[in-house]
């Protein structure tokens, strides 16, 4: 039982650690697209995908009922 709670302990982390990642790297994108001149097709598709990849990582956290301090 023990060893559960450690692998979940340790996985939640990871979240954690990947969904604050992804964060920057959406913030990221979309600066850069505030910041272009004319639009950029390319980096809008990546601010987007990041912004697809937070959103769905930020549900896990919930289903998992992580909260982060």
């Amino acid at each position: 039982m023990f060893q559960k709670e450690k692998l979940r302990e340790e996985y939640n982390q990871r979240l954690i650690e990947l969904m604050q990642s992804t964060k920057k790297d959406w913030l990221y994108f979309s600066q850069l697209e505030d910041m272009s001149y004319g639009y950029d097709e390319e980096l809008h598709r990546l601010a987007l995908l990041a912004k697809s990849k937070y959103f769905f990582l930020f549900q896990e956290a919930k289903k998992r009922k992580i909260s982060i301090r």
